[in-house]
């Protein structure tokens, strides 16, 4: 997963919170036991996880990665989990005035030069808006439920880090439990010290796991119901953009790289145009001289009226 260049310069905090998340479990756990003689020296967290060995480490990597990729991802959806993510009303207030102008050309302009979820959708409903208002609406289910589909998987990740977590703090504990055992058959109960480290270390990984899964799993369902609520109000506006086009007037229109004002209309191509004093273009709403061809505005092909 690539982590945005946004939240890169917030790694070191983000570390810092990862180690927090594991840290108070296993603070408050460990700050609740009391030395069984006063000549015991207590082990600090990073002691039992020195002593645990090579793979007890490798372990303890992965639940710290976790908790960071965790924390990034939470960050992250925070951020772009909103209305005015999805469809900033700035870009919605431009959309509707180039479109009740009838000037489409330009606002798929303007969505090809805004990356998000309106103008991803709209972008490609006005690219077949030529081709009939039920060629523009699949189109706009199509790349509706794309886009959604990155959103929500995106969330999903915070779904795995909930599932796996616990998985590695067991994979811990079997580990530590092999290690326990392995004392108490080499010298019995005659070494408590050395057999309550290795339960110390398995209950340490445990609950570890199920500091990270608890938080992932909250964060994971609340962050779904967001991304459902913020998508449904970024689709009510791509239809309400859409819902006063004349789509049988625009018929044989390419909207798009590939623009032109005219093709596939019968009759050459052309549109009627009235001769009256003063009129405007049908496709740009520009002023036009009567009997000036094409639209020195948008390049159509204008058929004067006699």
């Amino acid at each position: 997963m690539l982590i945005p260049s946004k939240l890169r310069r917030f790694l070191p905090l983000l570390t810092l919170l990862a180690l927090l998340v594991f840290g108070l479990g296993t603070g408050l756990a460990q700050g609740e036991a009391a030395p069984a003689a006063e000549e015991a020296k207590a082990h600090s967290v990073f002691e039992v996880i020195m002593e645990g060995g090579p793979l007890i480490m490798f372990i303890w990597v992965c639940i710290i990665g976790t908790s960071v990729v965790m924390v990034t991802l939470i960050i992250q959806n925070s951020m772009s989990l909103r209305k005015e993510k999805l469809a900033p009303p700035p870009l919605v207030d431009a959309l509707r005035e180039t479109i009740m102008a009838g000037n489409y050309q330009e606002a798929w302009a303007t969505c090809a030069a805004n990356k998000n979820y309106l103008a991803n959708v709209l972008k490609s409903g006005l690219s077949r808006l030529g081709r009939g208002k039920e060629a523009v609406e699949a189109s706009v289910a199509e790349h509706g439920l794309r886009e959604a589909t990155l959103i929500r998987t995106r969330n999903s990740y915070l779904s795995v880090i909930g599932v796996v977590s616990p998985m590695i703090g067991l994979l811990g504990t079997v580990i530590g439990m092999m290690g326990a055992f392995a004392v108490l058959a080499g010298s019995g109960i005659q070494d408590p010290r050395a057999l309550s480290g290795k339960i110390s270390e398995v209950l340490l990984a445990t609950a570890s796991g199920l500091f990270i899964a608890i938080p992932a799993f909250v964060a994971y369902y609340v962050f779904r119901n967001v991304s459902q609520m913020v998508i449904v109000h970024a689709d009510d506006v791509v239809n309400e953009l859409l819902l006063d086009i004349p789509f049988d007037e625009l018929q044989g229109v390419q909207i798009g790289d590939n623009f032109s004002a005219g093709a596939g209309v019968p009759g050459g191509g052309a549109r009627k145009v009235s001769m009256a004093l003063t009129t405007n273009c049908p496709i740009c709403s520009g002023s036009v001289t009567p009997g000036v061809n094409p639209c020195p505005h948008c390049g159509a092909t204008l058929d004067w009226a006699a």
